[in-house]
């Protein structure tokens, strides 16, 4: 089992959800976040003055997912939210040890 944490623009969030779905990924959780990378946040004007703001808004999404679909999710996620900017977002993949379902007490991939 992996857990894939993906952070991207808010505004791929719904394509992204789509892509992951047609593969047969149905549990997401997304988290609003904001972060600063290569991107190094934004430039803007209020009244006659510039400021920064070195933050920029971002999602998390967090999927958990069995072997055999690591890669289509990663491959769905990329396809979904690269716009080809810069700021388009990264992914991560870790090793999961376990997963328990709270209600059935389910475990492993049962349990996902």
């Amino acid at each position: 089992m992996r857990k894939i944490e993906a952070i991207i623009r808010p505004q791929a969030l719904h394509a992204v959800r789509r892509a992951l779905h047609a593969i047969g990924v149905t549990g997401i959780t997304a988290i609003e976040v904001k972060g600063v990378g290569r991107q190094k946040g934004q430039t803007g004007m209020y009244r006659t003055a510039e400021f920064r703001v070195d933050f920029v808004p971002k999602v998390k999404l967090e999927v958990v997912v069995g072997e055999e679909l690591v890669e289509p999710a990663i491959g769905a996620i990329r396809e979904a939210a690269n716009d080809g900017r810069i700021g388009a977002g990264k992914i991560f993949c870790y090793a999961l040890d376990e997963v328990v379902r709270i209600r059935t007490g389910e475990r492993g991939p049962q349990a996902i």
